[in-house]
């Protein structure tokens, strides 16, 4: 009698706007494969009518949602988000239960997703970890990544760089795969909107001088946060004639009060300036691909940016560590370091170099490499690791 195999259920979790976006393309890889099946489980932000309910755009994208996992996000202090990742953990334990799936697939670094690896940890479901081996030293999300790092079991890197640190952590050099970032995937996968769509959506044009700003809290650097980004706007409110997009801080600790700032600055200079809670992964690059450049401390600024040869004024430390490429001017975030990233970001010189800049973030086809390593890796003893030693030693036995 022949004996018909079951697809391999791969479980994704999505907790933010910004790592769905990143996802979206894997997602319908997996949709899409036959021998494969797709369970999502959606959390955190998504759930949340403060960032926009953005759960009805994943069902928009012809995606099924299998579980909601309420994370709580009433609060955007350390207790209310601590409280979060203990709710989430609950509700995660709760989901893989019910799905009991083969595979876990988490992306990034951010605390819903500490959440959802604790949970598979326990339940011994073996975890595909994507984007690990990045340093972000502003953030908390750092330490948040390498710990999901060590609890992964299939590792998925941007960049050669980052798959060493990966296995500098101790982890299995064949079980890490560099295939490079989903998000310069989507840039070559999507058909971007034409310029006067993105306008349209936005409710702003873009002639002439334009931004899109995203800023996130510095969680390592807190008191500061509120101060560096009033020293941004400060900048941009002596810039005559220039567009502005912004768009919603995620739910860090105090990004609430983040985007109140916001929302106030864009009452003021309701001509050239608005701001979108979300605006998506096709309408976000889309954007990006007509304005000046971006500006704030966003991993979009680093990553997708220089693909689509825009420069990047990073402000702070959020994002030291990361790879860069020459597109990224670094700044401190005092106004005159400020006023001088943006005055070079807008200079002939500089516009007329990007052309020629070139991303350390590499890859084609990144989604479709994930979603058959995914189908075709051994699972079978795959939860029982063991430390990869750089040096061996034979003090800690046989390897």
């Amino acid at each position: 009698m022949t004996r018909f195999m079951q697809p391999r259920r791969i479980c994704v979790v999505t907790g933010s706007r910004a790592e769905y976006g990143l996802l979206q393309g894997l997602i319908k890889e997996i949709q899409d494969a036959q021998d494969l099946e797709l369970q999502l489980v959606v959390a955190g932000m998504h759930l949340s009518p403060e960032f926009g309910l953005t759960y009805r755009e994943i069902e928009k994208d012809g995606f099924e949602i299998d579980r909601k996992v309420d994370m709580g996000l009433t609060s955007d202090t350390s207790v209310g988000i601590a409280n979060s990742i203990g709710l989430g953990t609950i509700g995660f334990g709760e989901a893989f239960h019910a799905l009991k799936p083969d595979l876990l697939v988490l992306l990034g670094d951010r605390f819903e997703l500490l959440a959802a690896a604790s949970a598979a940890l326990v339940a011994l479901i073996p975890i595909a970890h994507i984007h690990g081996g990045e340093l972000t030293e502003g953030a908390y999300d750092d330490a948040i990544r390498h710990s999901i790092t060590k609890m992964a079991h299939l590792h998925f890197t941007a960049s050669e760089v980052y798959s060493s640190r990966v296995i500098q952590l101790g982890e299995q050099p064949k079980k890490v795969f560099c295939v490079g970032a989903l998000g310069i995937d989507n840039i070559v996968r999507l058909p971007l909107l034409k310029k006067d769509e993105v306008e349209k959506y936005i409710g702003l044009s873009l002639k002439g001088k334009s931004l899109l700003v995203t800023w996130h809290p510095e969680t390592l650097n807190p008191k500061s946060t509120y101060e560096e980004f009033q020293n941004l706007l400060d900048v941009l409110q002596n810039y005559e004639s220039i567009n502005i997009v912004f768009t919603k801080s995620n739910a860090d600790n105090d990004g609430s009060r983040i985007n109140q700032m916001i929302d106030e600055f864009v009452l003021k200079y309701p001509e050239n300036v608005v701001v979108h809670t979300s605006l998506g992964q096709l309408r976000y690059l889309s954007t990006l691909k007509y304005v000046s450049g971006v500006v704030g401390n966003s991993s979009s600024g680093i990553i997708e940016a220089p693909s689509l040869q825009k420069g990047t004024v990073n402000i702070g430390n959020r994002q030291l560590g990361r790879l860069r490429a020459a597109s990224v001017i670094d700044c401190r975030p005092d106004v005159q370091s400020i006023k001088n990233a943006l005055d070079t970001l807008f200079s002939s010189q500089f516009q007329s170099r990007l052309p020629k800049v070139s991303s350390p973030y590499g890859g084609s086809d990144v989604a479709r490499k994930i979603a058959c390593i995914l189908k075709n890796c051994s699972l079978d003893g795959i939860v029982r690791k063991r430390f990869f030693d750089i040096v061996p030693s034979d003090k800690y036995g046989p390897t």
